[in-house]
């Protein structure tokens, strides 16, 4: 009889760790995959923010005019950020760059002041540069602005492309998680399968007998989602090793929703698995226990 119950036990403790690894596995790449959906969409708005609008001004606009300008313009809800360049700092540049200098041979600086503006990300788009540069031409001294319309286009649609591609592979990762995750369960709840029915012929209610099936499970989807949270960590730390620059878009923001999504995923998971495994062997009948 004690062997017998030893036995059991440890074939209890072996399906438990089985089901353990398995779903931290499998939280691993759910994990993987909303970790890339926060970064895609942090390295979206960091590449659609470096897009650069030049906004130049005319020669006769006056330091103080210039500084007025770029007060007026950083009140604006599209900006970002902004830099003023003067016509004798782009004079400096040009020198720099060419070995000479090119107001000796003109007889004055030919150059024009201007400023590189920087939009917010909702607005880097062309339908959107449109009406703001019209309404930048509305400023006095005001001459040519130009932004690299086809490059936005670009990358707006291929922005596009990969957040369609992540997210039909989160729902594909998704459904089959469920499926791996749900077939594991099942196959803890499937050595019960008697004593289920046991319980039913005593009286227990359903809820009664599901639950200490679905508290395990639960019990199993933190461990093993803190497992995979841990497996996770350790990935971005050995990542940071080899680019430093990783947290700009991998920020803390999305490593946390990371965190909490795989927690969650573990709970919802395996308890709704063990309930409708569980659900499944209390409708059947006692004959039916022997042919599964």
């Amino acid at each position: 009889m004690g062997k017998n119950r030893n036995a059991t036990r440890s074939h209890s403790g072996l399906q438990v760790i089985t089901l353990c690894i398995s779903t931290c596995m499998v939280l691993v790449l759910l994990g993987i995959v909303v970790m890339s959906v926060g970064t895609a969409y942090n390295l979206s708005r960091s590449v659609r923010e470096n897009v650069v609008v030049t906004m130049m001004l005319q020669e006769d606009m006056t330091a103080p005019e210039a500084r007025q300008l770029c007060s007026d313009l950083r009140k604006r809800p599209y900006i970002s950020s902004l830099e003023y360049i003067s016509k004798e700092q782009v004079l400096k540049e040009q020198k720099e760059a060419l070995g000479t200098d090119p107001s000796e041979f003109i007889g004055e600086n030919p150059y024009q002041p201007s400023v590189e503006l920087h939009l917010k990300a909702d607005y880097a788009n062309n339908d959107s540069l449109k009406w703001i540069a019209k309404e930048l031409h509305q400023y006095p001294k005001v001459g040519e602005i130009t932004y690299p319309q086809d490059l936005i286009g670009k990358i707006n649609q291929r922005l596009s492309q990969v957040s369609l591609v992540l997210l039909v592979l989160a729902l594909l990762l998704t459904f089959v998680s469920f499926s791996l995750i749900n077939n594991t369960v099942r196959l803890g709840i499937y050595a019960r399968r008697f004593s289920i029915h046991t319980m039913k012929l005593v009286g227990a209610s359903w809820a009664f007998i599901r639950r200490p099936f679905v508290r395990q499970a639960v019990g199993i989807g933190v461990l093993a989602a803190l497992a995979a949270d841990a497996v996770l960590a350790a990935c971005v730390v050995g990542l940071s090793y080899d680019f430093p620059d990783v947290f700009t878009v991998l920020t803390w923001q999305v490593m946390t929703i990371t965190g909490v999504s795989v927690i969650l995923f573990g709970i919802i998971i395996t308890a709704l698995c063990a309930s409708i495994s569980v659900n499944k062997f209390l409708r059947m009948k006692a004959g039916e226990l022997y042919k599964i």
